[in-house]
């Protein structure tokens, strides 16, 4: 019996000197990882001096492979009012592209990420079906589609040296910047009747993945759009300029669009005092074209005397027509915009017309 508790002393003893090891060890590897954290906290400070304390680095991305990257916008650029203003830009342009198609877009990141958006404003802008199903719920399905769609977009605008900086994975993780970039490149590619902000620039936070799971972070400034955009609209430039940088010099341009409207309507006994009011209905218009194009239009083409507002859209509707069968190019406006008393829309319409017709009696 004191040979069996002579082993059972020696066992214990055993297993407290394991214990006491096994301790030993935890404590060790405690105080390692704590000194790892206080290393991995230096480096990140050294490394993103700038970034903000309130910016949230979420666990998902921070799942990266080595030498991975993840980009995200920092919050106080969401703030920026140019940005903002990049936005509503972007997302108008969406909505009016794809008006027929009754998509309406509210949100880029929540409307754009899987793929349908995108697919159906490729299509759109460049009359090319794409290969992909109408609709898809799963997150591979979603995936597949957009690889599709950005392939498609690449294959476009890689000959004219974009710098591609979107891929399935951002657009699909509702990465705004990564959003933005593409709708800008398409924008810019394919001539949009829109003007985007110049100099729109953002902070972003990159997080990228080291070895031995060290995070290293950064704070980045990325410009979206550049000045040298306005070179793709040489013919809208000078009125374009005129409205957004010289307010003060509008009432010469107003002035001498009355003038020449007119010189024709008053022909027919008519006259306009207000620009932004008196073409919203489209019969104006509709006169002035034919006056400038020297033909008579018959009534039963449009409304006289326009009272919805759908009366009011065709006929502007109409008044766009003629000017294409006169030679002009189809108005960047929409009807809907001259109807809505939208002085831009109704000045550019009015302008495209004085720029072909100044010179005629």
């Amino acid at each position: 019996q004191q040979g069996i508790s002579g082993a059972r002393s020696a066992k214990m003893k055993k297993d407290e000197s394991f214990l006491g090891k096994l301790g030993g060890t935890l404590a060790r590897r405690k105080k390692s990882k704590e000194v790892s954290d206080l290393r991995e906290e230096g480096k990140n400070a050294i490394n993103a001096p700038m970034l903000p304390t309130g910016t949230d680095i979420h666990p998902e991305d921070t799942l990266l492979e080595e030498n991975a990257e993840r980009i995200m916008l920092d919050p106080t650029s969401r703030e920026n009012l140019k940005f903002k203003d990049l936005l509503k830009v972007l997302i108008d342009w969406i909505n009016s592209e794809l008006e027929e198609d009754r998509i309406i877009v509210k949100d880029l990141e929540e409307d754009c990420y899987d793929g349908q958006v995108l697919q159906k404003l490729f299509e759109k802008l460049s009359g090319r079906k794409l290969n992909v199903a109408e609709v898809t719920q799963s997150e591979i399905g979603q995936k597949q589609k957009l690889q599709t769609v950005l392939e498609a977009v690449n294959e476009l605008l890689r000959p004219h040296s974009w710098t591609i900086e979107w891929n399935v994975d951002s657009i699909h993780s509702k990465n705004l910047v990564a959003i933005v970039y593409l709708l800008v490149a398409l924008a810019m590619h394919f001539q949009a009747p829109i003007r985007l902000p110049e100099h729109v620039s953002v902070k972003v936070v990159v997080v990228k993945q080291k070895r031995e799971g060290i995070l290293q972070t950064a704070l980045v400034t990325k410009e979206l759009t550049i000045v040298f955009f306005v070179l793709f609209y040489k013919e809208r430039d000078a009125f374009d300029t005129l409205l957004d940088h010289a307010p003060d010099k509008l009432n010469v341009v107003k002035t001498s669009l009355i003038t020449f409207v007119n010189k024709h309507l008053n022909k027919l006994n008519l006259e306009v005092t207000e620009l932004e009011s008196q073409f919203a209905d489209g019969v104006y218009l509709i006169l002035l074209m034919g006056l400038l194009e020297d033909y008579f239009v018959p009534l039963y083409n449009f409304f006289l005397t326009p009272e919805s507002f759908e009366q009011k859209v065709h006929n502007v509707a109409f008044a766009f027509e003629l000017m294409q069968d006169g030679g002009l190019k189809k108005p960047k406006a929409r009807p809907e915009d001259v109807v809505n008393l939208n002085l831009k829309s109704t000045l550019r319409v009015l302008y495209n017309l004085f720029t072909n017709y100044k010179n005629s009696d």
